[in-house]
């Protein structure tokens, strides 16, 4: 399967702050909010959505496509993601803006307040995707993940378009995008990636119910915290997966960049939607069990984690994919 996934590409500096926000935060001043918290460390690590989700595919044995802008101060970052597996070549190199970066500080509770500059990711809506298919022969999915909001509303409308299967996940950009342009956004997509409070969200903007939601897209992927995944098609019993057993929680930022990596790769692996979301939660426990986004190593614990988490007939399906991990 031709995977292409779309969207911001970023440097994150990762801060961790001892206390709880919410200790600091006075309801009755909030329009007034003036705060400075003291962090305890600094990280800087690899990151934005959509390399964060190729890492994770190409771990998983895959060869995704790289769609989106960056500055040219993004050669080591680059050369990081071809060796490991991510094809990085449709990129867009901005002659005049820095890689976007993305600033998060983590209290102790994992809550977390992050800034984004967007930089060179406002030239991501000069990309096309027709010639980066016209290279590979067809693109049989699209991944559409927060990016400049113009570029996604491009992708989307040249998916539709060109009838390229795609996978709407707007989730970050949820915030600043109005109600038309969330359903431009969704209308009509093969799946729809979201966390629960990103569904209300969207409810509160479209003025679409949840079941409506539903109806509009193919398959609904909602992701729920500890309370699991929740898979809806119109019509049919939703399924529930529950989250794969963590060894720490360490920092929770790529979490659900890798999620949606492992669905992706189940849907690639033509395992069925349950066995698409267990997947995907095992690889986020990855993920959260180490600071940064693309620094979790399998080291041949995939296979066993997996069976431990959800029995020997689901590992059985995916066991022979697994010969093709790359970490």
């Amino acid at each position: 399967m031709q995977i292409a996934v779309t969207g911001s590409i970023a440097m994150d500096h990762l801060m961790r702050f001892p206390g709880r926000f919410a200790e600091s935060l006075v309801v009755e001043q909030l329009d007034r909010i003036s705060l400075s918290f003291l962090v305890e460390d600094l990280q800087i690590k690899r990151g934005g959505v959509a390399p964060n989700v190729c890492f994770g595919l190409a771990a998983l044995g895959l060869s995704p496509l790289l769609v989106g802008s960056v500055g040219e101060d993004f050669a080591e970052y680059r050369a990081w993601l071809d060796r490991h597996g991510v094809l990085t070549w449709p990129i867009h190199i901005s002659q005049t803006q820095h890689t976007a970066r993305f600033v998060c500080t983590t209290d102790a509770d994992n809550a977390q307040i992050g800034s984004f500059y967007t930089g060179a990711m406002a030239e991501a809506r000069q990309i096309e995707l027709a010639p980066i298919a016209e290279v590979t022969g067809g693109l049989d999915l699209v991944m559409i993940s927060p990016n400049d909001p113009e570029a996604m509303q491009r992708h989307t409308e040249e998916c539709r378009a060109r009838g390229y299967r795609f996978i709407a996940d707007p989730s970050q950009q949820l915030a600043w995008l109005d109600g038309p342009d969330i359903i431009r956004l969704i209308e009509g997509a093969d799946y729809l990636f979201s966390n629960d409070y990103e569904d209300t969200l969207i409810s509160q903007k479209t003025g679409w119910s949840h079941d409506e939601i539903v109806s509009r897209v193919g398959v609904r992927v909602m992701t729920r915290g500890r309370d699991g995944a929740r898979i809806e098609i119109a019509g049919r019993q939703p399924i529930e997966v529950p989250i794969a057993p963590e060894t720490t929680r360490l920092d929770p930022t790529g979490v659900g960049d890798a999620f949606r990596a492992g669905f992706i790769a189940g849907l690639s692996w033509g395992v069925s939607l349950e066995r698409c979301a267990q997947v995907g939660s095992l690889l986020a426990s990855y993920v959260i069990a180490v600071v940064g986004t693309q620094e979790y190593r399998f080291h041949g614990s995939f296979g066993r984690r997996f069976a431990a988490a959800y029995g020997p007939e689901a590992a059985a399906e995916i066991a022979p994919h697994l010969a093709e991990l790359r970490l």
